[in-house]
């Protein structure tokens, strides 16, 4: 098991993706060889600029033919391939040991998939992979050696806490939330928060989709989902509290009554560079916590009826299969439509019940069967949304 030598970076515009080049830059000792980004051209040029990648991929062929012109008087220009086959080339690239899947949804499931019968180590911050398809990606794991190692900072703090502990010794892991922008809201309140509020996160600064599923706290539903096939633990053995300060990022609670609890700044940067160098350790660009200037941890129980989102990630967890798959669809497309302003903040999680309510779950344990899963809950959800939305 060794660190990251060189990367190739799925998702490289947002904000995991700039992260990630961020620390590459800090360590300054690992190559990133290929990269894929969506239709944010400029940036993408401007990275493709400094870090001289061996292979880029991007959306279409309109975006492929705009790299083409912006990186044709380059000394060393790339390779460039576009849409789902591109990605797959970025994450399967011969010369990359470790694929940081940071890609926002489920347009991250193939390639993320592909990287790991490919045997490479998957930095992972694409939770959508294990939600749809956990028992797949994990025995395609198991065939290959890949290595996953969480980036999303909740269960990479649930990786560092078990490092060195026996499984069978632990009896809960404990998901931190923040509890988003409506943490201290009234339901009546929430049900109707505008685009701008939802999107006024207190703590974080992410991607628009990760950051309306934080307001819905559907983000930490899926990272129970997510953290079940990472650590091998069942619904009854997974919690969530709030805790408002995003200090401590989760926690393992033993047998015994002991409660371990990883600890940092909120800063993406540290579980990137954790996932890089892992197992070892290497001095961070970070700022350091202080605790004093802290001053006080608090930490509350979640609000199911305010946030019905978080209980239909269990209940999705629960009747397992291909319901997981379905209720991450349906949730695209629920909060696409919030975004685009075609439903109110109250009718994502509706839509998601609906679509959910309709659902008979069968096994996931093939590509084919969770594509259709997807595909029918997404034809549900737009069907389902209001009529304002039925062009959507």
């Amino acid at each position: 098991m060794k660190r990251a030598k060189a990367i190739s970076v799925l998702g490289s515009t947002g904000s995991i993706g700039c992260n990630t080049l961020k620390v590459v830059e800090h360590l300054g000792d690992i190559r990133v060889v290929a990269m894929a980004a969506g239709r944010n051209t400029e940036k993408f040029v401007e990275q493709i600029k400094r870090f001289s990648p061996e292979l880029v991929a991007c959306g279409d062929e309109a975006c492929a033919e705009l790299l083409e012109r912006e990186t044709a008087k380059l000394d060393k220009r790339p390779r460039i391939e576009c849409g789902e086959a591109g990605l797959i080339a970025v994450a399967t690239h011969a010369e990359a040991d470790t694929v940081v899947s940071a890609t926002v949804g489920a347009v991250g499931f193939i390639p993320t998939l592909r990287a790991i019968e490919a045997g490479k180590r998957i930095a992972l911050a694409n939770k959508e992979t294990l939600v749809m398809a956990g028992e797949l990606m994990t025995a395609a794991a198991r065939r290959s050696g890949a290595e996953i190692v969480p980036v999303d900072s909740e269960h990479n703090a649930i990786h560092q806490c078990l490092r060195g502990e026996r499984t069978s010794e632990v009896r809960r892991l404990i998901l931190t939330a923040s509890g988003g922008p409506f943490r201290t809201w009234e339901r009546e309140k929430i049900l109707s928060a505008t685009r701008e509020q939802a999107l006024d996160h207190p703590n974080w600064k992410m991607g628009e989709k990760i950051t309306i599923d934080s307001a819905t706290l559907m983000n930490k539903g899926l990272e129970v989902i997510e953290a079940r096939w990472l650590f091998g633990f069942d619904a009854d053995e997974i919690s969530v509290i709030v805790h408002p300060q995003s200090v401590v990022h989760s926690m393992v609670e033993m047998i015994d009554g002991s409660v371990m609890a990883q600890m940092g700044v909120p800063d993406m940067k540290h579980a990137i560079q954790y996932a890089l160098t892992y197992p070892e350790r290497k001095t961070a660009s970070c700022e350091r916590l202080d605790l004093a200037l802290v001053g006080k941890l608090e930490f509350e129980d979640p609000d199911l009826e305010r946030f019905p989102c978080l209980s239909l990630a269990f209940e999705a967890l629960r009747a397992g299969g291909t319901m997981p798959a379905v209720l991450n669809a349906a949730n695209e497309v629920s909060v696409r439509a919030f975004l685009d302003g075609k439903i109110s903040f109250g009718e994502i999680a509706e839509t998601n019940a609906g679509v959910m309510r309709e659902h008979r779950p069968g096994a996931a344990d093939t590509l084919d069967a969770v594509l259709e899963a997807d595909s029918w809950a997404r034809r549900r959800a737009i069907m389902a949304i209001s009529p304002a939305a039925a062009t959507y």
